[in-house]
């Protein structure tokens, strides 16, 4: 980020010392303990945020490159590249980049009188072509530029777009306490430079700092006014910081130098004067650079590490003065957050208990099959190094055993239904998801939902969850592991209970044909509401909605609980992979449920379908013995496949035309 953000102010042409100033500025951003998930920072990163990091970084060189593009028109082709790496990272830094790009484009459209410069010296920019042919140009430029890097990224633009109707929205309330987020204590000192900065750069109509600051104020009133939906309005909190960050590097790089200016003008003066009674004093040496130009980022990163390296030394400055300056002593470092991360699992005292479930696991699917698995969920898994860590049994079993929690929350439609089952089966569960209706331990509907799922193996930890599983008949356990000592406790044990889940086959014929309700949308949020209702009502159960569905399946409402019985196909020769399953089947023209999550992009041989049924699974109906399903591309992957080559064609034929026009000179 450092880097990206010098090269944003050598884009600009900022002067000396200003764009080491923006990439010192990002230092303190980095370490900024104000936010921790949101993304940007370090603290977001070791969370998981890298893409959304990565595409921060970048976009500083999307909003650089197009700020030298439409001033001079170089980059046509480097640009829209960086464009499609902006994009392909994440989303919401790309339209943070995306503003920027359109104000940058509005402003090279003002007349001279209206001119915002560039902060170099007055030599280069007074000689700006304010005709409207120039500005002509600059929009050409951008225009065809912005849609070559929208295109590059149409192979995977135009699916994400098309499959937003299969996303999970977690349901995260929009934070409303607006100032405490907008101006945390601890920030005070960045605000306040901000606002100087912002002062001077349009007193000296600076474009980077009216750029930034349009975009601080856009994302505030994002975060304010952004409505209630998909978007979690504290995800564009990081687009806020840094553009105060920026402008507060800005602030000090411009102070700097006006000091340092001043200063060499005073020495220049000192030695007129004398000259004036020694007209054989020798000049003075002057250096070759502009003033601040090395001292300045000098005096700015003593300033940054005054923020940065306390917390790294903790006894240097009493914590109630670090405090002030946005500085948090304890554990909650970035240092801290990286040793627990990159120590590995081996280091943590827990690892011989991960180690005994992992071996454990292998053992039992060795004996009884692989298949996906289910656990108990507890907060207390973090002492494997993240609560997250079973999610690697697919990698440590060579994908004999799924993890069933293995989920991505906003883009699995299954995720609901996959913590209403860990609610049911948890004593103390996570219920992340805002809305879902979670009850207590029900050992006895979990595993039915389990079933429901394709589920087949199913591990317990607390007490209360191993009594009703020892009780129930659709579970045997198989294995167990441990005890072992929980958190360094030598009288406190963890014991894991393995348990075989019957009845619980991939794939398998349906008792009753699927009811179709047509008034919910297999792609939008009905189908949701109407699933988690039918995903909590036992009764209902025998009898999955779809939609759509053949025509010879019957017709009703979400609430219908009848259905046209039929005698279910045999199925059998089941095999799969993570792109593909298949099996036989002794009767055709009877319906068969896939308990894999329903997605348009899988594609089915020896069957019509695949429809999407209760709660979020496919159905096909075999029209031949063996049924085969492959998950591939569909129209929207292909469209945006032949977008993205007509784009990398048009990058072609630029190069070619800037190597004929360069050869011609």
């Amino acid at each position: 980020m450092p880097i990206c953000a010098y090269g944003l102010g050598r884009m600009f042409r900022l002067r000396a010392p200003l764009p080491s100033a923006l990439a010192i500025s990002t230092l303190p951003f980095l370490f900024d303990s104000s936010f921790t998930i949101d993304g940007g920072n370090l603290f977001s990163t070791l969370a998981g945020e890298y893409a959304f990091s990565l595409c921060l970084a970048l976009s500083f060189l999307v909003l650089g490159l197009f700020a030298r593009g439409i001033r001079t028109g170089k980059g046509s082709i480097i640009t829209p590249v960086v464009m499609a790496l902006c994009l392909g990272s994440h989303m919401i830094p790309y339209l943070y980049a995306g503003a920027g790009v359109a104000i940058l484009i509005l402003m090279s459209l003002l007349p001279d009188r209206l001119f915002v410069r560039d902060d170099t010296v007055l030599a280069e920019v007074t000689d700006r072509d304010d005709s409207w042919q120039a500005r002509q140009r600059s929009l050409w430029w951008a225009i065809r530029t912005g849609v070559l890097g929208v295109g590059l990224s149409c192979w995977w633009l135009i699916p994400f777009v098309q499959g937003q109707g299969l996303a999970n929205p977690m349901g995260y309330v929009n934070d409303t306490d607006f100032f405490a987020k907008l101006f945390p204590g601890a920030d005070y000192w960045v605000v306040a430079l901000a606002v100087i900065g912002v002062g001077i750069g349009l007193y000296k109509t600076s474009r980077f700092v009216v750029t930034f600051a349009i975009l601080a104020a856009g994302s505030a009133l994002t975060f304010i006014l952004l409505p209630q939906g998909s978007l979690w309005n504290e995800r564009v909190l990081p687009l806020w910081y840094i553009s105060l960050y920026l402008l507060a590097g800005w602030a000090v790089g411009e102070l700097t130098r006006e000091v340092a200016t001043a200063w060499r003008k005073r020495k220049i003066e000192r030695y007129a004067t004398s000259l004036l009674e020694d007209a054989d004093l020798p000049r003075p040496p002057v250096a070759p650079w502009l003033p601040g130009a090395v001292a300045g980022p000098l005096v700015i990163l003593a300033l940054a590490l005054c923020v940065v390296v306390p917390p790294l030394a903790p006894g240097i400055i009493p914590p109630s003065a670090l405090s002030k300056i946005g500085i948090t002593v304890g554990a909650n470092q970035v240092s801290s957050w990286a040793s627990w991360n990159y120590s590995g699992y081996e280091a943590k005292p827990a690892y011989p208990e991960y180690q005994g479930v992992i071996s454990t696991m292998k053992n039992v699917t060795a004996r009884y099959g692989c298949g996906r698995a289910m656990w108990e969920y507890n907060a207390n898994l973090d002492r494997f190094g993240t609560p997250m860590a079973l999610m690697l049994l697919p990698y440590w079993t060579n994908g004999c055993v799924g993890s069933q929690e293995g989920l991505f929350f906003e883009a699995s439609a299954t995720t609901p239904y996959h913590f209403l089952t860990q609610s049911a089966l948890s004593a103390q569960p996570s219920d992340p998801q805002v809305g879902l209706p979670y009850g207590g331990v029900d050992v006895a509907k979990g595993v039915q939902q389990l079933q429901i799922l394709g589920v087949k193996y199913f591990m317990a930890t607390s007490s209360s969850v191993t009594t009703q599983a020892d009780r129930d008949p659709m579970l045997s356990k198989v294995a167990s592991s441990g005890p072992w000592p929980a958190n360094g406790s030598a009288t406190t044990k963890t014991t894991w209970s393995v348990y075989l889940i019957h009845n619980s086959p991939m794939v398998e014929g349906l008792t009753h044909l699927p009811v179709v309700v047509p008034g919910i949308d297999a792609t939008s949020g009905t189908w949701k509401d109407a699933n988690v209702a039918w995903f909590g009502e036992p009764a209902r159960w025998g009898v999955p909605l779809a939609a759509p569905g053949p025509s010879s399946w019957p017709r009703g409402t979400s609430a219908t609980t009848t259905s046209t019985a039929i005698v279910p196909t045999a199925v059998s020769n089941i095999s799969s992979t993570t792109t593909s399953v298949s099996f036989d089947v002794n009767q055709i023209g009877k319906p068969v449920v896939v308990r894999v999550s329903y997605y348009p992009r899988w594609h089915v041989s020896g069957a019509t379908g695949p429809y999407r049924i209760s709660p979020n699974l496919m159905a096909v109906v075999p029209m031949q013995r063996h049924v085969e399903l492959t998950y591939g591309a569909d129209r929207s992957v292909n469209f945006g496949l032949v977008l993205s080559a007509l784009s990398v064609i048009g990058l072609v034929l630029l190069v070619v035309g800037a190597r004929r026009r360069r050869s011609s000179l």
